[in-house]
């Protein structure tokens, strides 16, 4: 893997607007996050599911656990969506598990209102009691993309 360098940090910030404080937590409360994604870091990155699971032992916005990876100047990986794999399509060269009736009608319903975030994914992986990755890889194969990433990465 590679560093998040300056020419990462600008293209984003192209991109997606986050503040360094997003939830406006108190000076105290920031620093202990800071602390908190510092020390646990695992090779100087941040698995998504360790952030989820900082933000929620924080008591702390997913967002909030986002803004001070950046600041830190460090990379999100192993996305529980699979946004971050080298490969983008991994349903063209493997069999994945195709989703089929009202599942891929809230999909649908979905993209066509530019509602399909992150947060909606796992919306509908709840709901139809399904995995998240099983959702993403059949909003890949109907050719969408997953916009807003709770951690604010996308």
């Amino acid at each position: 893997m590679r560093d998040f360098n300056e020419k990462d940090k600008k293209k984003k910030r192209e991109r997606i607007a986050l503040p360094d404080n997003p939830a406006n937590l108190p000076a105290e409360k920031l620093s202990e996050l800071e602390s908190t994604v510092s020390s646990s870091l695992r090779d100087g990155y941040m698995p998504c599911p360790l952030a989820w699971k900082i933000a929620r032992e924080a008591d702390v916005p997913r967002i909030a656990v986002g803004a001070v990876i950046d600041k830190m100047g460090r990379r999100v990986t192993d996305c529980q969506i699979g946004c971050f794999k080298i490969e983008k399509t991994p349903f063209e060269d493997s069999e994945i598990k195709r989703l089929e009736g009202e599942v891929v009608s809230e999909i649908k319903e979905l993209e066509s209102a530019k509602q399909l975030t992150c947060a909606a994914v796992f919306d509908l992986a709840r709901k139809y009691k399904l995995k998240p990755m099983d959702v993403s890889n059949e909003i890949n194969a109907l050719g969408f993309k997953v916009s807003e990433c709770q951690l604010g990465c996308f």
